[in-house]
């Protein structure tokens, strides 16, 4: 099982803070480390500092690490015209040295969308667009040297595009598609994406979903074998119960939750839940840390957890 390290940074976190921590998950030999793409704080509260951009600290990350692999869980499809997003996630692979991954999703958060005066189509148009989307991304990202690429469709229309700069990934940066929709998201996962998550959902949710995206890839005529299946969940780990209800309530949640719909508790707990995961078909797990700040949490995971998963 790969273990990932996700990030939240909408709910306070300035760019140093996010450095400390992917810096530290590639000391401690974690495979990714991922941020959210949100500009607004998520439930209420302090904002602190408020968030940072996504693709600007992903930058930056991109020469302040060397080995770690770098992305978005997930880029909102409402954020950024495709063709520029294809333009930044290329440029920003090129100064990592082929280290990044774009996830890519409709959006959600209408508040956020409101505040910061973005449009914020009904779900349908949302889905519509990030189809588009995903079709246009990969599309730019597998057009031959030396040749154009055009799209048109009902909203978006690309002319004789040069599909430039190049990846430094070949064939392209890997593709996530994520969310618990039952049709229209494992379909999109099948038709375009290199990796399949579920986030923040019960093993028994998780297990269906990766059934419907099984499905799903078999009525596209694609092996469901060639497509990663994976899942999000919320960390709360500790050596004692001290610990877990600590880290828990960082969280804004309790170790009873976290236990029930996440990845709470004790090593052997955590341990077992995991393997849980791997029997459903999960070959990677994203954990998301929320008290960055608590770098013991990581180092916890590297030295009791990853070595017995």
């Amino acid at each position: 099982m790969q273990l990932r390290i996700m990030t939240e940074p909408q709910q306070g976190a300035t760019y140093d803070d996010l450095l400390a921590v992917a810096q530290e998950s590639e000391r401690l030999g974690f495979d990714a480390f991922f941020r959210s793409d949100h500009f607004l704080r998520i439930g209420g509260g302090d904002p602190g500092p408020g968030s940072t951009e996504a693709w600007a600290t992903l930058a930056g990350l991109a020469r302040d690490t060397s080995r770690i692999r770098l992305g978005t869980m997930v880029t909102s499809a409402t954020f950024r015209l495709p063709g520029v997003l294809a333009v930044t996630v290329a440029t920003v692979d090129a100064m990592s040295g082929g280290r990044v991954e774009l996830g890519l999703g409709g959006g959600w958060y209408e508040a956020e969308h409101a505040s910061f005066g973005i449009p914020f189509p009904d779900v349908r148009e949302r889905f519509d667009r990030l189809e588009e989307q995903l079709a246009i991304v990969t599309g730019l990202w597998s057009t031959p040297v030396g040749e154009t690429f055009s799209f048109s469709a009902e909203h978006y229309t690309l002319t004789e595009n040069p599909a430039l700069p190049r990846p430094a990934q070949r064939p392209r940066p890997p593709v996530i598609v994520g969310g618990l929709g039952p049709r229209r998201t494992p379909q999109l996962a099948a038709r375009f994406a290199d990796e399949y998550n579920v986030p923040f959902a019960s093993l028994e949710d998780t297990a269906a979903a990766f059934g419907r995206t099984r499905a799903a890839c078999e009525a596209a005529g694609r092996d469901p074998s060639s497509l990663i299946l994976s899942a999000a969940q919320t960390l709360a780990v500790g050596t004692d119960e001290g610990e877990v209800r600590r880290r828990a309530a960082a969280a804004d949640s309790t170790a009873e939750e976290l236990r029930a719909g996440g990845l709470g508790g004790t090593v052997d707990e955590v341990v077992d839940k995991i393997g849980r995961f791997g029997e459903h078909g999960a070959t990677r797990l994203y954990l998301q840390v929320l008290d960055l700040s608590d770098l013991d949490h990581l180092r916890l995971v590297a030295e009791q957890i990853v070595p017995r998963v």
